[in-house]
């Protein structure tokens, strides 16, 4: 497992060789951090300074300053290793070490279409109970099941809809809204029984997409927004908070444990522990980025809450329809979320 430099003049031509080839390079069975150290290859779809960067970032310092000679995460952020899809697959073959997945779960793993239930996580507060007492007993195992290990549960955010068409106060302002989503099959549907056209796309896609009009608009939490640049090309930024997107640290169930057992607890330990560093980051950025976004072009609006949840009731009814556990799911989450 161990991935150690090459000697200089050798290194350029194997790299181009390996980069030829599809594999190798970063992500690929790397050169390797510091010499004869394991180097930890992780990768993200989030851009710079987006609180996927922010959060990998300080997890990679955290970790590197523990095992410094013996083990070094190196971090790839922006699609660089590949998107959602791509990483999944490269974490099964063990050609990267660590993901960041969020949406894109629900397309592999049914039940984790809880997530994409809009409205159902109220607030941090919540989803620290439904972490405890949803994901990690009934969930994580089923992620498991499908060859991944979740090490800590981290954040993507909240999430709301810009486009270059009109403000969306209603669900009935995104009829035949061209609107990207993630690759979640749940969102999908959402967006469609709001009257939008979604179509299905890569992150590392859209800001192209959005600036040639092969999609009108985009939702995501504020700080991929602003990191991706998407205030550039957009006007309107309608504040929906549809969807909390939590975002699971992810390795291989199967390479993972041919890693050093010391790298491992480290790796973990850390892993855990950086989630308060994480929150308290997108709280900051929810903060922040709403007054710099409000002082760009773009026009700011608050959506109306109750009408998009009175317009969601039908995807929760699908969801508890087609997957068998999905209504208790909801259930348990939704009692967690009352007031006492």
């Amino acid at each position: 497992m161990q991935r150690r430099r090459l000697p200089a003049a050798l290194a350029l031509p194997v790299l181009a060789i390996l980069t030829a080839g599809g594999c190798g390079g970063p992500g690929g069975g790397g050169m390797g951090g510091s010499e004869g150290a394991i180097e930890l290859s992780f990768g993200h779809v989030g851009a710079p300074g987006s609180l996927f960067a922010l959060s990998a970032e300080e997890f990679a310092r955290r970790v590197n300053e523990r095992l410094a000679g013996t083990a070094e995460v190196v971090v790839f952020g922006s699609s660089q290793l590949g998107g959602d899809d791509l990483l999944l697959q490269k974490l099964r073959l063990g050609t990267v070490d660590l993901a960041l997945p969020s949406s894109i779960l629900s397309s592999r793993i049914p039940e984790f279409g809880l997530f994409e239930m809009p409205y159902l996580i109220r607030d941090r507060a919540h989803m620290a109970q439904v972490e405890e007492a949803v994901v990690w007993p009934d969930l994580v195992p089923l992620a498991r099941d499908h060859g991944l290990e979740v090490l800590a549960i981290w954040e993507n955010g909240f999430r709301h809809v810009t486009n270059n068409v009109r403000p969306i106060r209603s669900p009935s302002d995104l009829d035949g809204i061209k609107l990207r989503t993630p690759r979640g099959s749940w969102r999908v549907r959402l967006f469609q029984s709001f009257g939008a056209n979604p179509v299905p796309m890569a992150l590392s896609e859209v800001l192209l997409a959005l600036r040639t009009g092969v999609v009108d608009g985009q939702e995501n939490p504020l700080a991929q927004i602003q990191a991706s640049k998407f205030a550039e090309v957009q006007e309107f930024l309608s504040l929906t908070e549809h969807v909390y997107t939590p975002a699971f640290l992810t390795v291989s169930a199967e390479h993972w444990t041919r890693m050093p057992a010391e790298v491992r607890r480290v790796v973990e330990e850390e892993a855990r522990a950086v989630q308060e560093f994480v929150h308290a980051t997108a709280r900051r950025l929810d903060r922040e980025l709403l007054v710099e976004l409000a002082e760009t072009d773009i026009q700011v609006n608050w959506a109306d809450r109750m009408a998009f949840e009175e317009a969601s009731e039908a995807v929760y009814a699908d969801f508890a329809g087609e997957v068998e556990a999905a209504g208790d799911l909801i259930e348990r989450v939704r009692r967690l979320g009352r007031p006492e």
